[in-house]
């Protein structure tokens, strides 16, 4: 026991010497939901990640709680306050979603009539692209490959290219699934969204989403990136590594992703979405995207879920509210650097906005339900919070000799893995990103594999479709903040697929080989990780990086995944020029390690932009490094330096330094408008 100290002993005294009148208790009263909310707040900042957090509850129309955690400038150490903005990601898709409602309200379009009604230059290379309807952008459920997402994310850079040229883009493509056959995640169904409100109310997005939410529910905060606004009222933004804050990051994916807000408004928002505004959307609407739209396709059987597609929501029957009768409708969103969930309780008239920088979008959604059951037990909806769910240790039992027959490749996008069942055991990689690490899953009957603690399982299902998917089920804790449960199709199972001698070695020089994108203009977010920017090329059995190779320089995707794992997919295309190989991936072109050539040079040099505006990349060699190089840039002009394992070393778009000591192994690369001239000068130290 610690001993006290003079000042604990005083007021121990105190309190056991003179009566509390009921007004002291009243002032020392904590109330519990305040009490969560500022908890779980400052242990997002602490713990994951994020360096200020936002968060707001509206009940019947009021603000009941609002509060923050964190800074919105470390320079500064400024707080986050109420009126600090922050990107909110792909809630943005709920607003897209109410745009497009709010014609069909006026019956400018009609949700189930093909899209091509409405749009009629929307071609794909796939005649079924003619059964998509705008329910199916708003649900996922359109067979869209996925994203587009070149010069998506930009700093201080409101390029629209990515909205300009998604149509012609799109002329060349396939799709992945029968229009409406399951729903899986997808952007681009959001940015025909966008384009769809733009050619039926003659107004810009952004204009539309001013004149028909903003204006009205007086939402002063709620902008788009295209939007001229304050952008000192944002949050700043920051990466590990590096001390100073981010320029501002535009996501030019409006109808996707490229709103900013505060939490009060994004609440102020949900009421619309929950049908208390009537005079900005319907009742019909609100009930329409409340509409469980995920069981229309292919789905994971079990209703306990943090995915349950509605229009536009990402859960409309959200875990764990539904243990409790209550309806929860949730969406939550992710830029490269803010983080946002939105939750409603449209029975109770209650919703709650959690928004960071920093962080990611699962910690504030299990943050957000947690505060709402606080607040819902305090209004006596709910009498008490049920426990988190503990489970017992798994028992491994005998295995049936028939379930080894689900042995094989697996693939999800930009991947595959052989999975051997053998006696009783399946060993798995990690998933959703590591959240679940890679492990061993024993038998324990029924069809089932579980881990060894026993929150994690898995099995084997066979869809109306003819494929076979491995299903995870699980409950997920994250110390501090709270559980969540989440049901997903994780794999596919893959087909054999022999290939001749020509085609093999083809691809077998590929195998392990990278490739660097050339197409993003060098105000890239992504330049601040390289990763976000290259390619790495793996070769299983005849696929490629989760891609069914055809031919020696062609590989197309086969997976079909619904809910996440089967998102984003794409095709291989390579070709040669000038005996250099590149790679096409959704209309970006990508440049083969083994075709980038070294810096090495003299004391001084130019550099410039080819014609078609595409980045330089260069080897940092042996004669270069170690050597300090300093660079006149032109005013369109930026460079980036990497170390061999990747590590940012300097991009000069965020430092505004112009020099830096080469690393031997490392990258180079410049970018800017096409002729832009750079003047090199390297020394050594």
């Amino acid at each position: 026991m610690k001993k006290m100290n003079s000042v604990s002993v005083l007021m121990t005294t105190l309190l056991l010497t003179v009566p509390v009148t009921s007004a002291f208790a009243q002032t020392t009263q904590v109330d519990p939901v305040t009490e969560k909310a500022k908890v779980l707040a400052s242990k997002i900042v602490s713990d994951y990640g994020a360096s200020g957090v936002q968060y707001a509850i509206r009940d019947h129309g009021s603000v009941v709680l609002s509060g923050s955690a964190g800074v919105k400038d470390k320079a500064a150490n400024s707080p986050v306050t109420k009126d600090t903005m922050f990107g909110i990601g792909s809630v943005s898709k709920v607003y897209a979603t109410a745009a497009a409602m709010k014609l069909a309200d006026t019956n400018q379009i009609e949700l189930d009539k093909p899209l091509i009604t409405y749009l009629k230059d929307f071609k794909m290379a796939d005649e079924r692209y003619k059964k998509i309807t705008p329910r199916m952008l708003m649900n996922h459920s359109s067979g869209l490959y996925g994203s587009h997402y070149e010069n998506s994310f930009l700093f201080d850079d409101n390029d629209t290219k990515t909205h300009d040229e998604l149509l012609a883009k799109l002329r060349s493509e396939h799709l992945k699934a029968d229009p409406g056959e399951f729903s899986v995640y997808c952007n681009d169904g959001f940015q025909l969204l966008e384009i769809l409100v733009e050619r039926i109310s003659g107004l810009s997005y952004s204009e539309f989403i001013k004149t028909h939410f903003s204006k009205p529910l007086d939402l002063s905060s709620t902008k788009t990136a295209r939007d001229t606004f304050d952008r000192n009222k944002l949050a700043k933004t920051y990466v590990p590594g590096i001390d100073q804050a981010l320029p501002v990051e535009n996501v030019n994916l409006i109808g996707t992703g490229g709103i900013y807000s505060t939490a009060e408004e994004v609440s102020k928002f949900g009421d619309v979405l929950i049908g208390n505004r009537t005079d900005i959307l319907s009742e019909k609407s609100a009930k329409a995207m409340q509409s469980h739209e995920y069981r229309k396709g292919i789905w994971v059987p079990e209703e306990s879920n943090i995915f349950n597609y509605g229009l536009g929501w990402d859960a409309v029957k959200l875990a764990p509210f539904d243990d409790y009768g209550i309806t929860a409708l949730s969406k939550g969103g992710d830029t490269q650097m803010y983080h946002a969930t939105l939750t409603a309780l449209p029975e109770h008239d209650i919703s709650i906005a959690v928004l960071s920088s920093g962080g990611a979008s699962i910690h504030n959604s299990i943050m957000a339900s947690n505060i709402l059951l606080e607040y819902v037990k305090k209004k006596g909806i709910i009498k008490e919070i049920l426990p988190e769910k503990t489970f017992p240790p798994a028992v491994k039992v005998d295995m049936p000799s028939e379930l080894e027959a689900y042995s094989g490749l697996y693939g999800a996008t930009d991947k595959t893995v052989n999975l051997e069942i053998k006696n009783g055991e399946i060993a798995l990689p990690a998933l959703f990103g590591g959240l679940v690490p890679a492990q061993k899953f024993v038998y324990t009957g029924r069809g089932q594999f579980k881990n060894k603690e026993g929150n994690f399982t898995v099995s084997f299902d066979r869809a109306k479709n003819g494929k076979t998917y491995l299903k995870f089920n699980g409950y997920l804790s994250f110390p501090g903040l709270g559980q969540m449960v989440m049901a997903t199709y994780e794999y596919q199972k893959l087909d054999r697929n022999p290939l001749d001698p020509a085609t093999r070695k083809a691809w077998e020089q590929r195998n392990g080989k990278r490739y660097y994108a050339l197409d993003e203009k060098i105000t890239s977010v992504g330049y601040v990780n390289q990763a976000l920017l290259t390619k790495e090329i793996t070769v299983d059995h005849g696929y490629a990086s989760g891609t069914k190779i055809v031919n020696p320089n062609k590989a197309v995707n086969v997976i079909a995944v619904p809910v996440m794992s089967g998102r984003d997919t794409f095709d291989l295309n390579f070709h040669q020029k000038n005996h250099q190989e590149y790679l096409t991936i959704t209309g970006q072109s990508y440049i083969r390690e083994d075709a980038i050539q070294p810096f090495s040079q003299g004391n001084s040099a130019i550099r410039s932009i080819p014609s078609n505006g595409q980045a330089v990349w260069y080897k940092i060699d042996k004669q270069s490094a170690g050597r300090t190089l300093t660079v006149k840039a032109p005013s369109s002009g930026e460079f980036a330096v990497y170390d061999a394992k990747g590590k940012l070393v300097n991009f000069s778009k965020i430092s505004k330094n112009y020099s830096a000591v080469l690393p031997e192994g490392g990258l180079i690369v410049f970018g800017g408008n096409a002729g832009a001239v750079f003047k090199i000068d390297l020394k050594n130290k």
